[in-house]
């Protein structure tokens, strides 16, 4: 072979033995961080996310470079699949104004909540989860599992919220039009709180965008790639995905890179500082 391409043995055998270059040490260094990552992120993290978190650790790298790696290394973030499920619109309950209005940028914590329902196959059955979102951070501060999507189902999600977050009078809770929302006892239940209700247009989905991809997003990196055997395991994975990763580990885009939990923290801290930073006059 040496002799067919005119290299001296010599020559081939110290080509061998030549150490590697600094360029691809690093390569192979920053691969394993990215593999690294990507598995914490439960496989869910593309180039862009990785490159944050890489940045964040002081890792000088372009969202570019990542790509390639990832791509080179077959590093790729789970797809999302088709799904499909739609609340019950077809009532006599009254139908709200749609307050929102495609707003979904809000200032702080407790100003807005939406809400939404989903579905997840078991092979015990139909679950069905309900699920109440804070639009500051997108944190998930309400949620339910039941066999049964009734009004139930979305008030037992609605006193967790409260539980947790304890808001003032004027918060807007957005929803679709489906009858869990807009029955009578959900209703006046939103009313003791003081809370306004908003609901999207019928057969609008981009109106309570924010629930809906919360919901695809679960599908996406936990649901497609289960099988759950009972409800009961569905249930443990779900509250596992809900509360260790989501709210606490998963970063988001909307929050500057930032977990829920980090971005709500962060504003409480600047809150805390203009509290107490000392005032001067001039």
């Amino acid at each position: 072979m040496c002799e067919v391409r005119g290299i001296s043995r010599s020559g081939y055998y110290a080509w061998t033995k030549r150490p590697e270059s600094q360029q691809k040490k690093r390569r192979e260094a920053l691969k394993k961080q990215i593999k690294k990552i990507h598995i914490e992120s439960r496989e869910t993290y593309g180039s862009p996310k990785i490159t944050k978190i890489l940045q964040k650790q002081g890792v000088e790298v372009s969202p570019k470079t990542v790509a390639r790696i990832m791509k080179d290394g077959d590093i790729r973030s789970k797809t999302k699949k088709k799904y499909k499920a739609t609340t019950n619109s077809k009532h006599h309950w009254p139908v709200y104004p749609n307050l929102l209005n495609q707003q979904f940028e809000v200032n702080e914590p407790k100003q807005v909540w939406v809400a939404d329902i989903t579905y997840i196959w078991t092979k015990e059955g139909w679950l069905y989860l309900a699920s109440i979102m804070d639009l500051f951070s997108r944190k998930i501060v309400g949620w339910y599992l039941s066999e049964r999507m009734t009004k139930e189902l979305v008030i037992k999600a609605f006193h967790r919220a409260i539980h947790q977050r304890n808001p003032q009078p004027g918060l807007i809770h957005h929803s679709d039009q489906g009858s869990q929302y807009a029955s009578n006892e959900y209703q006046v239940m939103l009313r003791q709180y003081g809370i306004q209700t908003s609901m999207s247009r019928k057969g609008n989905c981009y109106d309570n965008a924010c629930a809906e991809s919360f919901h695809s997003i679960l599908k996406k990196e936990l649901i497609f790639h289960e099988t759950f055997t009972t409800r009961e395991e569905a249930k443990q994975r779900i509250f596992e995905y809900l509360e260790c990763f989501y709210n606490a580990q998963r970063i988001h885009s909307a929050n500057g890179y930032m977990t829920p939990m980090e971005y709500e923290k962060m504003h409480q801290q600047g809150k805390q500082q203009q509290r107490f930073s000392p005032q001067v006059t001039i």
